[in-house]
């Protein structure tokens, strides 16, 4: 049987033609003649099996044949926010990762701790799309602007909130088992540290704004093994 492709359409059902960079892929490296089928996604819950009506030098025109909507395979808003790491390459490894896991916006914070205070979020959104397509994903990740501590904290005054830190001196219990014994609301928010972890002072800040202190079991974690480890924890409480 012949691979079906996955391009990456927004307002595909309005559309006739692939953007730019998906047309080059399509007609250049893959080689997609008149009559190929192949598959949009448009980042919004639907698939769309389509075909190529016309394969130009730079243009990729369809006519979509069928459309199938899909579900999330959890319930609610997944959302992580957590402070990148100073080499950048981890931080891109973990958000390829968790977009093939599955789960719904991620939010950059700039903490008191934080080595890296600036993100190019178009290259995120790149990797983010990369990794949707490969994994067969029918919803686009949004991605946000890096947002200090304090305003991300009072952006988020509602859902289930968490917070992980290492600190033993503020009570904590286990994010999974936190997760698996409340109910599932509108939006679920885990908030991960840099490397050094949050300040005391932001933990506690975080708590008294309605945060819930929690770990991610006895390891302690690399930042970004742990902003994978909660997007697992989330999907996997909430299917």
């Amino acid at each position: 049987m012949k691979e079906v492709h996955f391009f990456y359409v927004p307002d595909a059902r309005n559309a006739s033609e692939l953007p730019d960079d998906e047309a080059t892929h399509a007609v250049r490296v893959l080689r997609l003649q008149p009559g190929d089928e192949m598959m949009l996604m448009d980042g919004e819950g639907t698939f769309y099996r389509s075909r190529v009506t016309l394969a130009a030098s730079h243009h990729c025109k369809y006519e979509i044949v069928e459309t199938l909507p899909q579900e999330r395979s959890w319930k609610g808003r997944l959302h992580l926010a957590i402070a990148p790491t100073k080499l950048m390459d981890r931080m891109e490894w973990m958000v390829e990762k968790a977009t093939e896991v599955g789960f719904d916006e991620l939010t950059f914070l700039d903490c008191q701790f934080s080595e890296r205070r600036m993100v190019k979020v178009p290259r995120i959104d790149k990797i983010v799309v990369s990794a949707m397509k490969q994994s067969r994903k029918a919803y686009l990740p949004k991605v946000n602007e890096m947002t200090s501590f304090k305003k991300f904290i009072a952006l988020h005054q509602e859902g289930r909130r968490y917070i992980a830190h290492c600190y033993e001196e503020v009570p904590r219990v286990n994010l999974f088992d936190q997760l698996r014994q409340t109910p599932v609301s509108d939006e679920t928010i885990v908030m991960i540290g840099p490397e050094g972890d949050f300040s005391i002072d932001e933990v506690r800040m975080a708590v008294e704004a309605g945060f819930v202190s929690v770990d991610l079991g006895k390891s302690r974690l690399r930042t970004e093994t742990a902003g994978l480890s909660a997007v697992m924890m989330m999907q996997l409480a909430q299917q």
